[in-house]
């Protein structure tokens, strides 16, 4: 264990009261100047440690930092493989890159902040440090393109179970990909595939999920305030690491049984979009519709205003209110 894991170990044992750097000093058996650059790397890590001349440091309570040691202790998913950063560009784009090289099945890449996010529709999707969980897992399926189609639906549903059981939140699926609370969205899902020029097969799938667990400091960007929301009112310890590790252990639970599709039904059950009056947006066209049902392949069914009726397995829909 380095000096660094040592120095966390005692701030949480004394969470939230002043610990004199002779003291630390001592415990751990190494100078004040050690006991100093420690400190400072868990601050620039993201730990909330008070720093008070005469007084020592303090952890304040409700630390919620995500580390790569507390999510690898809760996720029990067999070949899953973690790494957790603090920065990063795009998840997604570190795990492609990585999948290029080489990188197994169930690698998850998690970060605490984007700064380059990518949604649907070549959109940027807003990162802000130390509020929201930014997370990628890289597949590599033995079945074919088609079916890995609904990986992004079985995410969406591995991802309410996990908020609704480690934070009691009753959430919902707008279709097709984003995760909705109190009429707010709190989570989009961004599925990218790459295939073999050669044999026209599926090599691999980076699944992307990005979580909006507190609000921002300072709120969201205006542009997307009026449909943006959080999660959870408080900060509370550890809980990023909590929900992913329950994310990924629920995502690789309906994976080991992807081809039966039983996540479908879940899906369907978890959609508010089912008889509502819709926009269809596909590309510079919009179309008026009612969401008539979602079938067995995760399709929309819907019917136009003039009678016809289509079943829809891309594009983007907004609430007509």
């Amino acid at each position: 264990m380095s000096i660094k894991e040592k120095l966390l170990k005692l701030l949480e044992e004394n969470e939230n009261k002043y610990v004199s750097g002779e003291a630390l000093s001592v415990s751990l058996g190494v100078t004040r100047t050690a006991v100093w650059k420690a400190v400072n790397k868990l601050k620039d890590e993201g730990y909330p440690i008070d720093s008070v001349k005469n007084c020592g440091y303090k952890l304040n309570c409700n630390a919620d930092v995500m580390e790569e040691s507390d999510i690898s202790a809760l996720v029990t998913a067999q070949g899953v493989t973690v790494t957790a950063k603090r920065h990063v560009s795009s998840t997604n784009t570190v795990l492609r890159e990585q999948a290029e090289k080489g990188a197994e099945h169930g690698s998850v890449f998690v970060a605490s902040s984007q700064s380059a996010g990518r949604g649907r529709m070549g959109r940027s999707f807003f990162s802000p440090d130390d509020t929201g969980i930014y997370m990628s897992i890289l597949l590599r399926p033995s079945f074919d393109a088609e079916k890995a189609s609904l990986i992004t639906c079985a995410a969406a549903v591995a991802v309410c179970k996990a908020i609704e059981k480690v934070c009691g939140a009753d959430v919902r699926i707008k279709w097709v990909n984003d995760i909705f609370l109190g009429g707010k969205k709190v989570c989009g899902i961004l599925t990218e595939a790459s295939f073999s020029m050669e044999s026209g097969k599926l090599e691999y799938a980076v699944l992307g999920i990005g979580i909006n667990v507190y609000k921002p400091e300072g709120g969201f960007p205006c542009e997307i305030e009026s449909i943006a929301g959080y999660i959870a009112e408080k900060r509370e310890k550890k809980l990023r690491s909590r929900l992913t590790a329950q994310i990924i252990n629920e995502f690789f639970s309906i994976y080991g049984e992807y081809e039966a599709f039983d996540f479908v039904d879940e899906y369907k059950a978890r959609s508010f979009v089912i008889g509502k009056k819709v926009k269809i947006i596909r590309g510079d066209t919009v179309k008026n519709a009612t969401v008539t049902d979602i079938d067995g392949k995760c399709r929309l069914l819907v019917e136009y205003e003039n009678g016809e009726k289509d079943a829809l397995s891309s594009g983007e829909i907004s609430i007509r209110f």
